[in-house]
């Protein structure tokens, strides 16, 4: 089946997106449909069927799921991750139109990398403020919607293009309030605790 251009843009974005929440999640999802036949993957994308890249990437995936509901050690991962989510979520968008596609591919890459950079932030910044809470169930809450927003909207993206393109505008102007909204909020802490060191801009 060959995907038509908002099909494209539509899986384009969503793998950016996904990538700057649940990267290798994106991966083994993305290569395990393909593989079995669920979705024709674009060739751009095909690599990502391999039996390696889909046995590394499963086992990140654990490793990840399990990181993630720590406090603090998934602050730490997030990052880490800072530069790894940004640049990987710029090419799995890139490789979706494929290396013949011209100006196409390269509006991917910078869109799928910002978008990674979007949704990488809220993520970050969001659980870095939960983490201030002594409980540890909102933080392990966040971290399973993060399981289940990533198939989910990769899953949208695939069957509904039309639909999963609004949804991501809504989503990314969420990530982008909240953003802001919990840098202050951290920021506030940073000075109330360490007045006498300056706060990160």
């Amino acid at each position: 089946m060959n995907l038509d251009l908002p099909q494209l843009v539509a899986l384009a974005a969503a793998l950016g997106w996904a990538s700057g929440l649940r990267l290798y999640a994106v991966v083994f999802i993305t290569g395990l449909a393909g593989a079995l036949g669920w979705v024709q993957l674009p060739a751009g994308l095909q690599l990502l069927q391999n039996p390696l890249v889909l046995g590394a990437a499963g086992l990140m995936v654990v490793t990840e799921f399990v990181a993630d509901k720590v406090p603090g050690l998934d602050s730490l991962w997030d990052a880490v991750h800072t530069f790894i989510r940004i640049p990987a979520g710029a090419a799995l968008a890139a490789g979706v139109f494929g290396g013949d596609a011209g100006a196409w591919q390269l509006l991917a890459a910078l869109a799928g990398g910002t978008l990674a950079a979007t949704a990488h932030t809220a993520k970050a910044t969001t659980r870095a403020a939960v983490n201030t809470s002594p409980e540890p169930f909102s933080n392990i809450g966040l971290s399973l919607l993060g399981d289940a927003a990533v198939p989910a909207m990769l899953w949208l993206a695939w069957a509904y293009p039309l639909v999963f393109l609004p949804v991501l505008v809504l989503a990314v102007l969420l990530a982008v309030a909240l953003t802001v909204r919990l840098f202050k909020f951290l920021r506030g802490l940073w000075q109330r605790f360490f007045p006498s060191v300056r706060a990160p801009a």
